[in-house]
């Protein structure tokens, strides 16, 4: 007897979907299962069962992605919800290894769709390295969500010896950016209000820990690592500082921002400092290693526009202060509530 009789074909998300009868179960069949196939989801169990490391430490970490539009220049909400918990797992100095994926969905939805976020979910979860071993539906009545929320909750294993924290940070220490800043957020940006300019600009989404695994092969004590999401560059280094009690001093000529995301940024009078950024890092090194971490990145592919952007030190503790391109000091403060909501 087939486990998940079969129903009436539909081509949208019903309430019957999150029922969790038939339909739920035609919806594991038909979507995830085939999408991100493997021994440990196929149990069907409440619960993924994962060995724990026998050294080192684990790493644990939640995001809910609920970005409008779901689709946008270089990803999609799938690929970004994958990505996203992978980063803050890599740079906390873990190997990120398992997902859960948790979907709240709006009545109505295509199931065309859902299947091409599910596909691009289990793309870039194999990208990665990670498997999704266990996941939940919901199915909202039409109005009371937007098209799809995605949820993801991740494990990683921390190496023995890898201590990633603020708290390590001292003064001397060189701060280190891995690209180009605010692609991400000028992307949905334009694809939102429906902008078209020359050159049209693709989210910087994309996996780190390649990255961050060499450059702790070049250095195990590296100081700190975050990737700068929602706030951008700006409120990762005003908390970091603020966390650490250090004050960290950057150049604004040293900050890479494309030519294309500059013209945006001008025209809708946005800081690109501020502006979002999904596949970025900023790491604070020991000054005698800098240069062998920066020369490790530039050789892994989201790692090669990287660049020293300053140090720690030279301004009053738990500031952050920017050398302007007209010599002169600025200090540095996140943005007041959201600049551009459902960014991620």
């Amino acid at each position: 007897m087939e486990r998940f009789p079969k129903l009436k074909r539909a081509d949208h998300i019903t309430l019957a979907h999150g029922g969790g009868g038939q339909a739920s179960g035609e919806l594991m069949k038909n979507v995830f299962l085939p999408a991100f196939k493997n021994p440990l989801l196929e149990t069907l169990s409440d619960g993924a069962l994962i060995d724990p490391p026998k050294r080192g430490k684990l790493a644990f970490s939640t995001d809910t992605f609920v970005i409008d539009p779901i689709f946008f220049p270089g990803g999609d909400i799938g690929s970004l919800s994958v990505h996203g918990t992978v980063n803050d797992l890599a740079v906390s100095g873990a190997i990120p290894k398992y997902l859960s994926a948790g979907f709240v969905i709006e009545e109505g939805f295509s199931i065309a769709e859902l299947k091409k976020i599910v596909a691009s979910m289990a793309e870039a979860a194999k990208n990665c390295g990670v498997s999704i071993v266990t996941g939940d539906t919901k199915v909202v009545p039409k109005g009371h969500a937007d098209k799809l929320f995605i949820n993801t909750t991740g494990i990683g294993f921390v190496p023995e010896g890898i201590d990633i924290s603020a708290k390590n940070i001292i003064d001397g220490d060189i701060v280190i950016l891995s690209g180009t800043i605010g692609d991400h957020g000028t992307a949905v940006l334009t694809r939102r209000k429906g902008l078209e300019f020359d050159t049209e600009i693709v989210s910087d989404s994309t996996p780190l820990n390649s990255l961050v695994e060499a450059m702790l092969k070049a250095e195990p004590n590296i100081r700190m690592m975050r990737d700068p999401t929602r706030g951008g560059l700006s409120a990762s280094l005003c908390e970091i500082a603020s966390i650490s009690g250090k004050g960290i001093v950057i150049e604004e000529a040293l900050i890479p921002v494309s030519v294309a995301v500059r013209s945006v940024c001008e025209i809708l009078g946005l800081d690109p400092i501020h502006v979002a950024n999904e596949g970025k890092l900023v790491a604070f090194v020991p000054s005698d290693s800098a240069e062998n971490v920066l020369k490790a990145m530039k050789k892994v592919a989201c790692g090669k526009e990287a660049s020293i952007i300053g140090r720690v030190g030279g301004c009053p503790a738990g500031r952050v202060e920017m050398k302007t391109s007209f010599i002169g000091n600025r200090i540095i403060e996140p943005v007041i509530g959201d600049q551009l909501p459902r960014i991620c």
